[in-house]
């Protein structure tokens, strides 16, 4: 019986891969120098385009793949090039004026816009590319492309474009130079490209070559530009000096500490080409005070919170670092593992004075590219200096400074090659390098991912080897070993991917990655069907279900599953809906407990989730989303409701609202130590949200973000509990801790940015940050906004002006005069 049902599932699978397999449709356009001059203006009139290569006819690929575009609302497009980069222009036909979709959102904005993009794929990989969009009122958005992280905005080029507006649809000329983009030097070259075109207001979306959702990568299915000529990369060396100064109050009203501090600062960008292939990115004294502040909340749980990565050095550009998952680029600087506190040096009479919360950025650089065969290389360092915390003697007023984090190298180097099929193998090493005694860290890692020739199948895993130097009491090296293995089928309308993933109990990438759970070995299953052809309800509808079960790796004992199954898709009327529904048995914890062989016996746990998203075209938008849990623990239950709604009054002005509820009943966790036990706690939690974003546009190049955010949560414990050898509870009478806490996070981050100039801004910041904590319940949400306005905040206004300057800009200029 087994064997028969084994077969059936078998030739099942094989009767979907064969009846969902397509034959890709590549198009190919033949490259064309051009003959004339074209001035960037937005306007298709210049003599240059005359001759231009023509490209129309665009296939829809969502929400009806595989329509062609109706005339009244066709595309034209004309792309040529000659020695200095590459010229794409044309018309997006449209019904009327009022058909076109617009808003000035700032660059890399996206907004409710119409646009039009061109997509390259220069080493013709069918795995990493470029594109460049432009939408109706002239914004510009950029980013990099490949098939592990996807799209990549926050990687800017400097290019020109422009746009116009007519009483039947709006034209477009782009002007990219070879500065802008990457490419090999081969005299005769064959580029992947697409062109793609995106109507807001019926969310059409055409490419020109056709799209089809259920083949695995958008570039695999890319056409062809070929016969490029004898085209050159240029010199690339590109500076982005900037002068910075910052304004900053905070009342502590301590004798001996300012209440008003401020500070002036210089530092440069620079950007060189060593070749046609690879860049060099280096930051001199650099200066990250502008960023949006973290969405800090109150964290309950054994691990730290992996807060976003808000630094450009480190988001831009960084896709060859990111494999592998074993870099976490605020451990530089932001969030390192740190390896001593000021307790550890205080005596009796001590008192901290000064405790930074980050270490100095040195310097930073980067070098990353890709070479003609297909080799991607990126090399990573930065250096941080020594961080030093104050102590201060209460009797004698002496100060001395103790190391808190020291002088540290951190680098990552990687080597991706791409191979045929949409496939590729990666070495990738990070290493943390500590000047005294304290303890160094390598981790190595072997990824693959192989594709078979129709892009259907694939397999691929990843082996990693951590090493940390010096760690053990007698000086010695703990090594670890991590690994994952998949498999499954990626294109059809019928999907799925089965895998393992095992980590042992020494392995520890913590260092430069973001390491939480260890000694562990998990499996997973996940299975999709997807229904892409519109009906008389729906655009497209799609089903999934995964499953893990995980268990300890050493003694092997069981951890945790899960199983659960989703749905969501899209309506005829544009909106998007989605359901999901699962359920956990209960579950062995063996790391709330705190302590390394102890562990927690919790909850079974049934939990659904709905949601919907309406028409992000129209003026209001509206998200939101339930969540329910029921617990078996104390009947534990858990509830998250989100709210979000965005107007846009104009093409300028825009505000959004969001707000987030999340309340838990008898919620159980740990709570602290009572001699040699350990002691857990029954609570009640709440937590709110709130966040208000206005956006205010005066133009393409100038505009205003204001983000205010307020979070609140409340724990308060009503039972205590000793956790048994057997991980069960036993009732605790005597601890009487307290143990509640209620806290407050407020910040407002203001920015004005002008691009006064190509890659040159001026930004002008106002930061305001207010904490309230209390060890005790104060009830109400408008309670606690009260309370935290009138606590002691802190407000840093800052202006920076960074300017670009390209050398062979700069080389033409000398030469004109």
């Amino acid at each position: 019986m087994k064997i028969k049902t084994i077969l059936t599932l078998g030739v099942s699978l094989f009767l979907c891969t064969k009846f969902f397999a397509q034959t890709p449709i590549q198009k190919t356009l033949v490259a064309k120098r051009i003959t004339g001059t074209i001035k960037i203006d937005g306007l298709i009139n210049d003599e240059g385009w005359k001759d231009a290569p023509v490209m129309t006819d665009l296939t829809e690929f969502r929400p009806t793949v595989g329509a062609v575009e109706k005339p009244e609302t066709k595309t034209v497009a004309y792309l040529l090039y000659d020695d200095e980069g590459i010229y794409f222009g044309g018309y997006c036909y449209e019904r009327t004026k009022d058909s076109i979709a617009t808003e000035l959102s700032g660059r890399d904005g996206f907004g409710t816009n119409d646009y039009i993009g061109l997509i390259f794929d220069t080493y013709y990989d069918k795995q990493n590319g470029f594109e460049y969009f432009v939408t109706p009122l002239g914004e510009q958005w950029d980013a990099k492309m490949s098939t592990d992280a996807g799209e990549d905005f926050s990687w800017n080029g400097v290019w020109k474009s422009g746009t116009v507006i007519h009483d039947n649809g709006w034209s477009f000329e782009m002007f990219i130079p070879y500065s802008a983009i990457r490419f090999g030097k081969n005299e005769v070259q064959n580029w992947g490209l697409n062109i793609t075109r995106r109507r807001r207001k019926t969310e059409q979306q055409y490419t020109w070559n056709p799209i089809n959702p259920n083949v695995n990568g958008f570039l695999t299915q890319e056409g062809v530009w070929s016969g490029i000529t004898n085209i050159k990369p240029p010199f690339r060396l590109q500076f982005s000096p900037y002068f910075s100064t910052y304004v900053n109050h905070f009342p502590a009203n301590i004798p001996g500490e300012k209440n008003w501090t401020s500070s002036v600062n210089g530092g440069m960008d620079v950007k060189y080409g060593i070749n046609q292939a690879f860049t060099l990115d280096a930051t001199l004294v650099p200066d990250f005070g502008q960023v949006q502040s973290d969405n800090k909340v109150l964290n309950l749980t054994p691990f730290e919170i992996k807060y976003t990565e808000n630094r450009p050095f480190f988001t831009e550009g960084t896709e060859l670092f990111n494999k592998g998952n074993l870099f976490y680029a605020r451990r530089i600087g932001i969030d390192p593992v740190l390896l001593h506190s000021p307790e550890e040096y205080q005596n009796i009479n001590d008192r901290i004075t000064k405790n930074p919360g980050e270490s100095k950025l040195i310097n930073a650089t980067k070098i990353s590219g890709r070479t003609a065969k297909g080799l991607g290389i990126g090399v990573l360092n930065a250096v941080t200096n020594t961080r030093y915390a104050t102590l201060e003697d209460d009797n004698t007023k002496e100060q001395r400074q103790v190391v808190v984090d020291p002088l540290t190298n951190y680098s990552v180097i990687v080597l991706d090659q791409t191979m045929k099929n949409n496939s590729s193998v990666s070495l990738v090493n990070t290493n943390v390098w500590r000047s005294g005694n304290d303890y160094d860290a390598n981790v190595t890692a072997a990824l693959f991912s192989l594709n078979d020739k129709k892009n259907t199948w694939n397999v691929s895993g990843k082996a990693a080897f951590s090493n940390l130097i010096g760690y053990l009491p007698d000086g010695k090296t703990q090594s670890g070993y991590s690994h994952n293995l998949s498999m499954g089928k990626t294109s059809g309308r019928f999907n799925f991917n089965i895998g393992q993933e095992l980590t042992n109990n020494k392995f520890n990438s913590n260092d430069l990655g973001y390491f939480t759970f260890t000694n562990f070995v998990d499996h997973f299953a996940w299975m999709g069907y997807s229904w892409i052809k519109p009906t008389n309800w729906y655009n497209n509808f799609r089903i999934n279900a995964n499953a893990y079960y995980s268990r300890r790796l050493n003694p092997g004992t069981y951890q945790s599953a899960n199983f659960n199954i989703n749905a969501n898709g899209q309506l005829k009327n544009l909106w998007y809906v989605g359901s999901m529904i699962g359920y956990e048995p209960e579950n062995n914890n063996f790391y709330e407990p705190r302590v390394v062989g102890r562990m927690f016996r919790g909850w079974s746990n049934y939990f659904t989730d709905i949601w919907f998203e309406t028409n992000d075209a129209k003026k209001y938008k509206l998200y939101s989303e339930l969540f329910y849990a029921k617990r078996s623990l104390f009947s534990s239950e858990r509830y998250s409701f989100n709210f979000n709604q965005r107007y846009r009054f104009n093409n300028n002005l825009t505000i959004s609202q969001g707000i987030s509820l999340a309340p838990q009943t008898n919620n159980v966790g740990f709570a602290g130590f009572e001699g040699n036990e350990i002691i857990f706690g029954k609570r009640d939690i709440k937590t709110v949200e709130s966040t208000v974003n206005i956006k205010y546009s005066f133009n393409a190049n100038m505009n205003i973000n204001t983000r205010i955010r307020h979070y609140w949560s409340n724990v308060k414990y009503k039972n205590f509990f000793t956790l048994q050898q057997d991980g069960s509870l036993g009732e605790n009478s005597t601890y009487n801790e307290n143990k509640n806490q209620n806290i407050n996070f407020f910040n407002i981050d203001m920015v004005y940015t002008w691009q006064f100039a190509p890659g040159s801004f001026i930004n002008v910041v106002w930061k305001n940050a207010a904490t309230d904590f209390q060890q005790a319940t104060v009830v109400g949400y408008f309670k606690n906004l009260n309370n935290t306005m009138k606590t002691e905040d802190n407000n840093n206004i800052s202006f920076k002006v960074i300017y670009f300057l390209d050398y062979l800009q700069l080389k033409n200029l000398k030469k004109k005069k």
